[in-house]
Parts: structure tokens; sequence; C-alpha cells
């Protein structure tokens, strides 16, 4: 679940989009702050989300904060000035007085951009059967023995040449064996 903070020096203007979000039924935690600071404690801590701001905070003004959010947030400036510049894709803004629809068919479009965060497919974990196992004894034996390998430096040795080749640890030990 994404997070939207919303940024704004006053914190009745705050609750106004605040409840304006949940009246949508957006599926957001929503967090009201009040500095940008605060905006950035709190961004590093979730994976990804939304700022909705005004052009100037208590501390620092929308282009500050731009520059030290993480990079998995998007910013929406609320503002009457018309000549505030948007200079990150991860920005937009919006002209004050603003109609509802319009903040949420916003967040909706940056929504649905969220890939949220990256999870990796994890693979079945695959265990080497005995016969396996006893192969790979085998050839690490094999390598002790002929060129004066610990045990330690003939397992690197089968695992490397694995790696390197793009073979599995078995079929480069059944290799050694062969040679």
């Amino acid at each position: 679940m994404g997070t939207i903070l919303i940024a704004m020096p006053r914190s009745e203007d705050a609750l106004h989009f605040e409840s304006l979000i949940k009246k949508h039924g957006l599926m957001f935690e929503t967090i009201i702050c009040n500095t940008g600071s605060e905006v950035l404690r709190i961004s590093n801590d979730r994976d990804y989300g939304i700022v909705i701001c005004t052009k100037n905070l208590k501390d620092m003004v929308y282009s500050e904060l731009a520059d030290y959010l993480p990079s998995s947030f998007y910013i929406i400036v609320l503002t009457k000035d018309v000549s505030v510049e948007t200079f990150s894709e991860r920005m937009i803004k919006l002209l004050l007085p603003i109609r509802a629809s319009e903040l949420i068919s916003t967040i909706e479009m940056i929504n649905a951009g969220f890939s949220g965060p990256k999870k990796r497919k994890e693979k079945p974990y695959r265990t080497k059967s005995k016969e396996e196992n006893q192969i790979i004894e085998r050839a690490k034996q094999l390598l002790m023995e002929r060129n004066g390998m610990s045990e330690q430096e003939a397992f690197r040795y089968i695992q490397k040449t694995s790696m390197d080749t793009g073979r599995r640890s078995v079929e480069t030990a059944e290799m050694i064996l062969l040679l």
C-alpha cells in the first residue's frame, strides 16, 4: 500500500485534502505533515507514495523537497502561481482552485504507474540428491589427491568452474571425474 503525505503549512487545509482523498475511497495511508523535514523523515520509512504539497512549506520550498525526496515518491504541487516550474518527471503541478475530480484522477494516474516494491520471483529451492552429493565429493577427493588442494579449495574450484561455464556443480564434478 502506498502512502500519501499531505504537506501544508496550515493544518486545516491538509485536513480538507485528507478528507477528500478518504471520501473517494483511495486505498492509501494518508499522513499530514507541516514541514518538509517531516515529509522527508516519513518518506524514508516508506516504499513508495505521493506528496501533495503547496509551493512553500514552513521550512523549505517544493523544489528543495523534491531534491531530497526518495525516487519512489511523486510530488503534486498545488499552487496559484502559474510560473511554478516542474523540473522532474516525478512532479506534477495543479493550479488552485482545484476540482476534487482533477486531484483524484491525478492520484489514480500516478498510482497506476506504481509497480510498488519489486519482488524477485523466487525459484523453488532445489536440493541435491544423495547421488549428486556423492559425485561432488568424489570430484573433490580427486582434486585433493592429484592437485594437492585442501577440501575447501577443491570445493571452490568446482564452484567457480561451474559458475564460469554456466553449468551446475554436479555437471562440473562429473567432467572432473571423466578427465
